[in-house]
């Protein structure tokens, strides 16, 4: 899947950005961007530490990720299917606010459509509920703390698969 996106509210840039299925070989590299994202910084960084995107997730899982012209990681999702929920999402901080992360949920909306899912529930990092909201999330409640890792509540959310 080729699409062109287009940064609103910053100089017009577009770029070609394919979304294909996650393989083994990109393990690594999409390790490195979780554990790179600045999203995770601060008081947050606890949840990744150490965090691993293995060989063996991407297997078992939809993991999917978007490349720019260049080959290089952009983002990627990960659906669980049953029950439906979006795992993981991240986009890489370069290129945040360019309509990387609303291409990986529309690839995800469509996935889940195909696989007959209704509405995939999201569980979010509290700063990334408002991209969620303008995606088409609904916020149904909070997951509590689970110290020692998770020391905040988080929003959780449904997008509905239409």
């Amino acid at each position: 899947m080729s699409r062109h996106m287009t940064g609103a509210g910053r100089a017009a840039r577009a770029e070609a950005v394919r979304i294909r299925r996650a393989t083994v070989r990109d393990a690594k590299r999409l390790t490195k961007l979780v554990r790179g994202s600045r999203a995770y910084e601060g008081p947050y960084a606890p949840m990744i530490a150490g965090y691993r995107v293995g060989p063996d997730y991407i297997e078992t899982h939809e993991v999917f990720v978007a490349l720019g012209a260049d080959d290089r990681v952009l983002g990627f999702y990960a659906l669980l299917l049953a029950p439906a929920e979006l795992d993981l999402i991240f986009v890489a901080d370069a290129v945040q606010g360019l309509g990387v992360g609303r291409l990986l949920v529309e690839h995800m909306i469509g996935k889940a459509r195909d696989a007959g899912i209704l509405a995939v529930r999201v569980v979010s990092h509290p700063p990334a509920e408002g991209f969620y909201l303008s995606v088409g999330g609904r916020r149904t409640g909070t997951v509590p703390a689970n110290p020692p890792v998770v020391m905040w509540d988080r929003p959780e959310l449904i997008i509905q698969v239409t």
